[in-house]
């Protein structure tokens, strides 16, 4: 699925808050939070929500393949927010 870090790293590249990111993804704040810092693995529901709502701002997870677990924006990342604030 995705990595703590590169929901970290999503939530960087889209300037989204954590708040964001659970609203988007239709989960709480405490998942998103207690994911990203590495406390639990969300189940399988929550964590694909929370990958959906990632790549349908215009995120691109990159597989590890030799070279580290990353990150990419596409043409279409919604950047600088995506929620009001």
């Amino acid at each position: 699925m995705i990595d703590p870090v590169q929901s970290k790293m999503a939530r960087a590249a889209l300037g989204w808050s954590i708040r964001d990111l659970a609203q988007k993804a239709g989960v709480g704040v405490a998942t998103v939070t207690r994911f990203e810092n590495g406390q639990v693995t969300p189940t399988r529901n929550n964590l694909s929500a929370i990958r959906d709502a990632l790549e349908q701002a215009g995120i691109e997870f990159i597989d590890e393949k030799g070279r580290g677990l990353g990150v990419m924006l596409t043409s279409t990342a919604e950047v600088a927010g995506g929620c009001d604030r």
